[in-house]
């Protein structure tokens, strides 16, 4: 049920962003006096169509994306019919090249604004929640199995990253932090400074696990008593059985003091199968349990965080600012990372497919988190369009800029042959990044 709901989410953004990326084109396109002769979310075969004025409307059967048709122009219809004809004043090629070259951008350019908008709005309506620095300074972190194989140990405390101060815990876990050329974290150990160099394959370690994140590193997390609202969970919980009560404050385990979640495990472990002495603390006062703990090492309770965060709201122009910053910062992260992927710092096993995709989306109808993810997917399909590959917008803006600067149009036989070169490029793209999803399923 989780996956439906991940891919209904997907076919849903990808319907809108579609929608308004090739409605991008063709109002521009109209808005010079072209003709537009089709218009289409998703791929033949056709489901449904119905036409008005010159233009003809439909939903196609394969919902990966879809086409607007504009006459007179070399696309993906390889319309050799027509363009063996004189060209005609309402037609693409008979355009002005400033003209044509808007029509280009004008998907990329609303699936900016789409992007742009998204976020300024998601931020000005939630505003920010993060774990200030202070906090991680006080209490240190948790390191989990990448964070130990990077260096990392429980308890260190993040003093800079790559040099700089951060201000929110986020900033250590940015992937931004592994595209710095040797980049490093300083922590303070046991008293001592101590430096750990990042991984030179921490990009491909993490675009090869999608719960990198969460098995990395995190605040340690101070606690206090939680159980579920599952009547027989807590009818086999040995430590509600005993007395202890929701939101009490583990304090210590025989003689050894606990302050955070992570310490409870490894303490535990030691009396596996036997009764231990637990104090808490309940309302200022400190109270003395014993307890039996299960061959697992648990006592049959959960965590309820009491981690301090700070919130940040904001007024309508700081999301503005705020949200445009972050929309764009998404692009140019994926930019860099294309760089690096090019200087073969990062291999092309990190490109993801729809199946990757399907991924980013919550597991639950979350409509902020949808709002997030297809702006976040805005943003990059802008950026991806623009790349100078034949059969992409940015192919064909590449042409155009070609002929603006030279005064000299390629001709009609190259751009046709430029055409069935980019849609190899792009079905050979397809095939690969689609292996890679297959494979990171199966973790390979």
């Amino acid at each position: 049920m989780e996956t439906i709901v991940q891919i209904a989410q997907l076919l849903l953004a990808l319907s809108i962003l579609v929608g308004i990326h090739e409605g991008g084109h063709m109002l521009t396109a109209k808005m010079f006096g072209m003709k537009v002769e089709k218009f289409f979310i998703g791929f033949p075969p056709t489901i449904f169509s119905f036409k008005k004025g010159e233009t003809e409307y439909g939903l196609g059967a394969i919902p990966l994306g879809g086409f607007v048709k504009i006459s007179g122009m070399i696309d993906e219809s390889m319309d050799k019919e027509q363009m063996a004809k004189p060209p005609q004043p309402w037609e693409f090629r008979s355009k002005p090249a400033w003209q044509r070259l808007i029509v280009m951008l004008g998907g990329i350019i609303v699936n900016v604004v789409a992007g742009v908008i998204a976020m300024i709005i998601l931020t000005y309506n939630t505003g920010d929640e993060y774990v200030p620095s202070e906090v991680v300074m006080e209490s240190g972190i948790q390191a989990f199995d990448y964070g130990e194989q990077f260096g990392f140990k429980t308890g260190d405390i993040i003093l800079n990253v790559n040099g700089e101060a951060y201000e929110r815990f986020s900033e250590v876990t940015n992937p931004s932090v592994f595209l710095e050329t040797n980049a490093y974290y300083t922590v303070l150990r046991d008293g001592q400074q101590v430096r750990i160099d990042v991984p030179s394959d921490a990009l491909d370690i993490m675009s090869k696990d999608k719960g990198f994140r969460n098995n990395y590193i995190n605040p340690r997390l101070p606690f206090l008593v939680a159980y579920p609202n599952d009547k027989e969970y807590q009818a086999s919980s040995n430590a509600k059985n005993a007395g202890v009560q929701m939101g009490d404050k583990i304090t210590y385990i025989e003689d050894v003091k606990i302050d955070f979640w992570d310490q409870m495990r490894p303490t535990l472990a030691q009396y596996a199968g036997e009764s231990v002495t637990v104090k808490i603390d309940r309302d200022g006062n400190e109270l003395e349990f014993n307890i039996p703990v299960n061959p697992d090492t648990t006592i049959g309770i959960m965590v309820g965080s009491t981690l301090e965060t700070a919130v940040k709201d904001y007024t309508f122009g700081e999301a503005v600012t705020k949200g445009t910053s972050e929309a764009f910062g998404m692009v140019i992260l994926n930019a860099r990372a294309m760089g690096k992927m090019f200087t073969g710092g990062l291999s092309a096993r990190s490109l993801s497919g729809p199946i990757g995709i399907v991924e980013m989306f919550p597991k639950t109808w979350d409509w902020n988190a949808f709002w997030f993810t297809t702006g976040f997917i805005s943003m990059i399909l802008a950026f991806m369009n623009l790349l100078p590959i034949p059969a992409l917008d940015g192919g064909h803006v590449m042409f155009l800029l070609f002929e603006m600067i030279s005064g000299k149009a390629p001709s009609d036989k190259f751009l046709e042959g430029a055409q069935k070169v980019g849609m190899i490029i792009l079905l050979a793209l397809m095939v690969f990044v689609f292996g890679n999803d297959i494979l990171k399923l199966f973790g390979i």
